[in-house]
């Protein structure tokens, strides 16, 4: 079950040649590879590319009917490994990942085979998981394309580039032998408009094919002393052929500009932000027209010597707008005009931010600062705005494959509201931390996981505090308030890795966490064997919530759902007592926090030597409510008696303590007035965004706080007897209550008196 279903936006992909096609930037995505005859499509979820995976996996009928195979991919370095049916048959294939944490994964199979070339055009669609809104590290793919010689390309974010830069991503693969990387920002992965497709192709030669006529080519194997040669064939002959077809098909892009003298170089996907700066300083309208010069780099890499030196001959200066460290591009600018002895004055990390995202407020302020040393009087210039223009000598060919490029029509909007929309939350504003509260990452209303972490959390008040290693996935957030558990987390999957240094005799156990999504991805190997072949004496806990449920909640091995697609209901415990695990503890329902702390606590203190694994096992809240809910609705819609738990806290007998809060975190759980005079500290309240789950209860009777949780079934179409019942109990309620407020009223008059 994906966190959407994209089932009707599919039957777009059907659009007759010559229609305009309205959507998402990853449906857009999978009409251009269908449109481009691919063979084949594999990958592995993650933000921002979850998506693609849940549109490929919702259009199978469309692919099936084309003859394409797609796989969900256990990782990146399985997907990535996956191309090698490209390398010796002339089939075309694309993979898909979150970058830099799945690039990094997958940089083996990536470095094999752009060693070895490819035959068929070979697509990395990679989702550029950079700035503020990314989950991971601060990292980018640039360096990758760099260091295996991979062609990255970062097309404007608007569907008419996108989608050609899929064509030409699969055209410039073939015509250098090299795979290329197709690098999507956050924002064009999700950003809709619309662009007039082509027909859909089925792929020219198959998979069928290559099975029945095998080829061999022991040049494209890397072994020596062919992988020798793979260096040098990469450098002289794939290089110069990527080069020649870059410049030959007009792949980036010149926009003139009345304020010749200067300029500005900038990465495709850093487009619309430029123009949103420039517009606030009177440099561009609503259209897209730039007053300065630009020169769109829709190819990341590698760069076009000759379009450097056109765009920044007779300039005075331009301004190279590229985010993060190192400076790539500056350098490698820096390179090209020294030797051509062209003096332009090039700035860039000198008058931008050297790191982070770089958001319309940021490049507003450092186009204030480069048009403020160059051309002060621009800024209140009455604008005369240039028109775009390719280059000369790629027009009759870029004419053959698209309409020229033009700018993206931005929306019309304030200036204000978009830099507020993309302002950073800046370390240089602490006046801000006494207005906002911190709102850091946490655990959704009723997530299963939560009471694992309760219960370690009492569980460590009886034994002591011991190290645990995280890892990746929704539990990391047990890092955070109010936990605060967890000690580094290294990479997906690599929890109990990360404990591994920690397998030493001592008074205490290492506690290391895993997710079943990390699990399979990696963690039965790199942690689980790696833990059972070392004779680690630690204990591994692994969440088994049913779905990869970080990544937008896709099915497993280990998930309980039947799949037509895919073989599910592969139990994590038979595939860690597989792997050699003695000492295996399953706990069917986290919620139950008694039975999930007597786990814990034998683990960490049986006499028992090897590895000790408890697997925690419940529903993603958010899964089980995507799949209840609709089948609840509809049972009340046939008039079927439906029954819904709903949580709460009495009031008279709540303490005030707020232990429960303290221990489970539940966004659910809040605060009140307790309504009595001589009670004024606030008393826990349940509120409406509560899912029943039960877990503030059972923390409250686990760590023996207190009874005031209670639990009410509320009765959708309730029988005749069920009503009348209901009437007798509203009376002795209401009268009750009629009691108790007299009782209160008294008592706030003797108060007064007193």
């Amino acid at each position: 079950m994906a966190e959407r279903s994209f089932a009707a936006e599919v039957e777009q992909l059907r659009a007759a040649p010559g229609s305009v096609f309205h959507g998402e930037g990853i449906l857009a995505v999978t009409k251009a590879l269908l449109e481009c005859g691919v063979g084949y499509v594999a990958g592995y979820q993650g933000s921002p590319i979850s998506h693609l995976m849940d549109v490929l996996a919702d259009a199978q009928p469309i692919l099936q009917e084309l003859g394409v195979h797609f796989e969900a991919s256990a990782s990146e370095a399985t997907a990535a490994a996956t191309l090698s049916a490209s390398v010796m048959y002339p089939i075309r294939g694309a993979v898909t990942w979150k970058s830099t944490v799945g690039t990094n994964v997958a940089s083996d199979a990536l470095a094999n085979l752009a060693s070895g070339g490819v035959t068929g055009g070979a697509l990395i669609i990679i989702g550029e998981d950079y700035g503020e809104g990314s989950s991971i590290m601060q990292e980018r793919s640039h360096a990758f394309a760099m260091k295996s010689q991979v062609w990255l390309l970062d097309p404007r974010p608007n569907l008419p580039s996108i989608v050609q830069a899929v064509h030409d991503g699969f055209a410039l693969s073939e015509a250098s032998r090299t795979p290329v990387m197709l690098e999507l920002r956050v924002r064009s992965c999700h950003l809709h408009g619309s662009f007039v497709t082509r027909p859909n192709l089925p792929p020219p030669y198959c998979l069928r094919e290559a099975l029945e006529s095998p080829v061999r080519d022991t040049s494209r194997i890397v072994l020596p002393p062919a992988s020798y040669l793979h260096e040098h064939e990469k450098i002289i002959d794939r290089w110069p052929a990527a080069v020649r077809f870059i410049e030959e098909r007009g792949l980036n892009e010149f926009f003139s500009g009345d304020i010749e003298e200067l300029g500005i170089i900038m990465l495709g996907g850093l487009y619309n932000n430029v123009q949103r700066a420039l517009m606030s300083h009177d440099m561009a309208d609503l259209f897209g027209q730039s007053r300065i010069p630009l020169y769109v780099m829709n190819v990341a890499y590698p760069l076009i010597d000759s379009e450097l030196l056109r765009f920044c001959n007779g300039k005075k200066a331009v301004l190279v707008v590229e985010e993060g460290q190192p400076d790539y591009h500056e350098q490698a600018i820096h390179a090209v005009l020294g030797r051509a002895g062209v003096r332009t004055t090039i700035h860039g990390k000198d008058m931008l931010a050297r790191a982070g995202e770089y958001t319309v407020v940021e490049l507003k302020r450092g186009l204030a600062a480069f048009l403020a040393r160059y051309r002060p009087a621009a800024l209140a210039k009455p604008v005369s705005l240039g028109m775009p223009v390719r280059s000369a000598d790629a027009t009759a060919a870029a004419t053959s494959l698209q309409p020229v490029a033009q700018p993206a029509r931005l929306p019309v909007t304030s200036m204000a509201a978009a830099a507020a929309a993309s302002a950073p939350m800046r370390l240089g504003a602490p006046e801000l931390a006494t207005v906002v509260p911190a709102r850091p990452p946490g655990f959704c209303v009723g997530c299963p996981e939560r009471p694992i972490f309760s219960a370690m959390t009492l569980v460590q008040e009886e034994l002591g505090m011991h190290h645990i290693s995280a890892d990746i996935g929704c539990h990391l957030f047990a890092a955070m308030p109010p936990f605060h558990l967890g000690a580094t987390t290294m990479g997906y999957g690599l929890g109990a890795s990360s404990a591994a240094a920690l397998n030493v005799a001592a008074g205490k156990r290492s506690i290391a966490m895993m997710g079943d999504g990390g699990f399979w991805h990696n963690g039965l190997a790199s942690g689980i064997g790696n833990a059972v072949f070392n004779k680690a004496d630690g204990v591994i806990v692994i969440v088994d919530n049913n779905y990869s449920a970080a990544t937008g909640g896709q099915d497993l091995l280990s998930s309980r759902a039947d799949n037509q697609n895919r073989s599910t209901q592969h139990p994590i415990e038979s595939a860690v007592r597989g792997v050699g695990v003695q000492w295996v503890r399953t706990v069917d329902n986290t919620y139950d926090v008694n039975a999930m702390q007597s786990a814990l606590k034998e683990a960490l203190s049986t006499d028992f030597k090897g590895p000790k694994v408890v697997i925690a096992q419940s529903e993603c809240m958010l899964n089980k409510q995507r799949r209840v809910k609709p089948q609840v609705a509809a049972a009340v819609q046939r008039g079927e008696r439906v029954v819904k738990e709903k949580f709460g806290v009495d009031a008279a007998v709540c303490s005030g303590d707020h232990a429960c809060m303290r221990i489970s975190g539940c966004p659910s759980l809040t605060l009140k007035n307790s309504g009595d005079p001589l009670k004024p500290d606030p008393v826990a309240h349940v509120d409406e965004g509560c899912v029943a789950c039960g877990h503030c209860g059972e923390v409250a009777d686990a760590a023996v706080l207190c009874p005031s949780f209670y639990r009410v079934d509320w009765v959708r179409n309730p029988g005749r007897w069920e009503q009348r019942l209901d009437g007798w109990r509203r009376k002795v309620v209401g009268w009750l209550q009629a009691r108790q407020d007299r009782s209160l009223r008294a008592r706030a008059l003797y108060a007064e008196v007193e």
